[in-house]
């Protein structure tokens, strides 16, 4: 790669990293480990994105999903990578929006499973 495409790559992402992204900034959903939580997705319109800055090689892309628990707005970061995603966007394709949502682990060993 020349030094050229290399200095060009890295302008239009600098100018990326300045354009703010726009969400509605409501709190975020904090769910107790080992308790099964019911929460609604509001699945209207599409869900807004957040990626982290790179850190050691590897950026995070999170989608800020809008959600009601015991009608209280907040927002649901939730990792793209996670198979849970996937599961709510199958699941929302087919109309469902109420979900029962288990947490286990904290932090970087947080996993979420959606409880039928």
């Amino acid at each position: 790669m020349t030094e050229q495409t290399t200095i060009n790559w890295l302008e239009e992402e600098s100018k990326k990293l300045t354009i703010p992204t726009e969400y509605e900034e409501l709190p975020a959903l904090k769910l107790i480990p080992n308790v099964i939580a019911e929460i609604t997705i509001d699945f209207s319109k599409p869900f807004n994105e957040w990626i982290s800055p790179e850190e050691q090689g590897k950026r995070t892309t999170k989608k800020i999903i809008p959600v009601v628990v015991n009608g209280n707005r907040m927002n649901w970061w939730l990792n793209v990578k996670n198979p849970v995603y996937r599961e709510v966007i199958t699941a929302g394709k087919t109309g469902q929006t109420m979900f029962k949502v288990l947490q286990t682990g904290t932090q970087k060993n947080t996993k979420y499973v959606l409880v039928k």
